[in-house]
């Protein structure tokens, strides 16, 4: 059975021999081979090779050429587009199938994966496709994250492309107590491919040694390659005795690659997602709150904080970033009631008069914020503060308002899924019920919520 990604490729064959047919051309061409057998991108393609070709003729050509890579295939599906964008050479490795056979064993699981993808993929090829690189790696959220973008590793890995704290600020991934780059669906893409694209550099183009160090680091990477090589052993990536998580790693990757290629053979159906952005990037020039932002964008604050899981707070950092992900269909609505919302307007301040003796952390404990949140929102150079002036609070919740419920978590319940039904954090969940993250819920377990 003929895959879909050999169903386009064959398609983009047949376009550019009837493309040079056209031309008249025909009887001058000696070779009809394309030489690359997978273009990685659809404008990026080693056309048909002519012998002599007349000058008008070639220059005929030239345009047609132009033409198709001026006005790129106009997808469907963002399957249909991810697809043509593969670049991977096929490989007969029993790693890859063990893989994906623990993948077909879970279809309920590759449905939710792809629910869980619907928001983010348009975006990701759009970085893909900027940066040149695989079309295979947009997938890699799949292994690192299950395309949960509040994924948080043992390891402190965060977002969906699991960036560790330091790597993410090396990639200009702020981190402080409003916002996290690394949940920053937007930040975190752009910083994942630009790092994957550094790395294959180093690794001279070879994109399953520079997965193995995206995953282990390059010094763990560079001292496995430089034992082998000092045994006078292969030093490729299917040859290196690495850790079992890095050895599952590429043939991880490669199993969902080729899941989603032959989705017919494999018996997975693919969700209908077009291929069109899901969310427009807003900029808003100011701090604003949440719920306030959500409302103005005529959407629910779960769907809102979907979007936007890199603030962690219930407004945005009062230094930045200021962009906001908006679905698409709402994005103009919010634009316009955004430009008529004064700045002063936008944060639901409460003013607190400072007591005698109270100090920025007897302050912030009460209001359930942070000493630095105070310090930021008033532009505090210190913690000195004067009784009898005022301070404002950087929240829309009030002293004592803090309303607390319970939840009874049913069977397949994780601490995102309810996290996500409430709109808080899953660390926040763990924290109010002195649990790991790490710990396996329970059916029938009693949870305590907080809700402001």
């Amino acid at each position: 059975m003929m895959s879909k990604y050999n169903s386009i490729r064959s398609f983009q064959y047949l376009l550019y021999l009837i493309i040079f047919i056209i031309s008249g051309c025909a009887e001058k061409a000696t070779t009809h081979a394309f030489i690359n057998e997978l273009p990685p991108s659809p404008i990026e393609v080693n056309y048909l090779a002519l012998e002599e070709p007349i000058a008008e003729e070639q220059n005929f050509i030239d345009q047609q050429i132009q033409a198709i890579k001026s006005e790129p295939v106009n997808y469907k599906t963002v399957w249909d587009r991810l697809l043509a964008l593969y670049a991977f050479p096929e490989i007969d490795n029993e790693r890859i199938d063990h893989e994906l056979q623990k993948y077909l064993k879970h279809p309920e699981y590759l449905t939710k994966i792809q629910q869980r993808a619907e928001p983010y993929l348009y975006f990701i090829l759009d970085e893909i496709e900027a940066k040149n690189i695989p079309g295979e790696l947009a997938l890699l959220p799949v292994v690192e994250s299950a395309f949960q973008s509040h994924a948080l590793s043992k390891s402190k890995a965060s977002g969906l492309w699991q960036f560790m704290p330091a790597t993410g600020r090396l990639f200009g991934l702020k981190q402080n107590w409003w916002y996290d780059g690394r949940r920053d669906v937007v930040t975190s893409t752009k910083a994942a491919t630009t790092y994957l694209k550094q790395l294959n550099q180093l690794y001279d183009g070879d994109w399953f040694l520079t997965l193995a160090a995206y995953n282990a680091g390059k010094g763990t990477l560079r001292k496995v390659i430089r034992k082998n090589r000092e045994k006078d052993l292969a030093s490729d990536y299917w040859s290196l005795p690495l850790r079992e998580e890095t050895m599952n790693y590429v043939p991880r990757l490669l199993a969902i690659a080729k899941i989603f290629a032959n989705s017919e053979q494999y018996n997975i159906p693919l969700l209908n997602i077009p291929n069109t952005a899901h969310f427009d990037i807003v900029n808003i020039e100011s701090q604003i709150n949440l719920s306030l932002a959500a409302e103005m964008a005529n959407t629910s604050v779960a769907e809102f904080h979907s979007l936007n899981p890199g603030f962690k707070r219930e407004s945005t950092d009062p230094d930045g970033p200021f962009h906001l992900l908006v679905h698409s269909d709402k994005a103009e609505l919010f634009k316009e009631k955004l430009s008529h919302t004064q700045v002063k307007d936008r944060m639901n301040w409460v003013r607190h008069r400072i007591n005698p003796g109270e100090n920025l952390g007897m302050i912030a404990k009460k209001y359930h914020t942070s000493v630095t949140a105070l310090r930021q929102s008033n532009r505090l150079v210190n913690d000195n503060i004067r009784a009898g002036k005022f301070i404002l609070i950087p929240s829309s919740v009030q002293p004592d308002s803090i309303q607390q419920k319970h939840y009874i978590v049913k069977k397949g319940d994780t601490f995102w899924d309810i996290a996500r039904q409430f709109s808080v954090r899953s660390k926040d969940i763990a924290d109010w019920n002195k649990i790991s993250l790490s710990k396996i819920l329970q059916p029938g377990q009693k949870l305590i919520i907080r809700e402001g």
